[in-house]
């Protein structure tokens, strides 16, 4: 699947069963909160963090789908072409960046 036809399965998801799309401010506290998700289960998983006895299975695809799913609701919604978008940034990255990584001596 590529981004846009994620962007319009979301978008068709939304128009059939969502009713309607939740405006951008509480889009952005439930990506924030989808966030705080997987940083919860990085913690638990790769970090010292153990997980409480009550939280089951933490499961890093679904709470980065979580993210990637509101994060392309909030794309649709104010009209941002994800696609577009990344390929601008990776351009962008690559202008910027295409020594520096390369060059720094606390990635060697």
């Amino acid at each position: 699947m590529t981004i846009q036809e994620a962007q319009q399965t979301v978008d068709q998801w939304i128009k059939t069963y969502g009713v309607r799309y939740f405006n951008e401010l509480t889009n952005m506290a439930i990506l924030t909160e989808e966030v705080g998700e997987v940083a919860r289960v990085i913690a638990r998983t790769y970090g010292e963090q153990s997980n409480k006895g009550n939280e089951g299975q933490l499961e890093l695809q679904e709470e980065l789908a979580d993210v990637l799913w509101v994060l392309i609701c909030l794309a649709n919604q104010t009209g941002i072409d994800l696609e577009a978008a990344l390929k601008a940034t990776i351009e962008k990255k690559t202008l910027r960046d295409h020594k520096r990584h390369q060059s720094n001596t606390k990635l060697l």
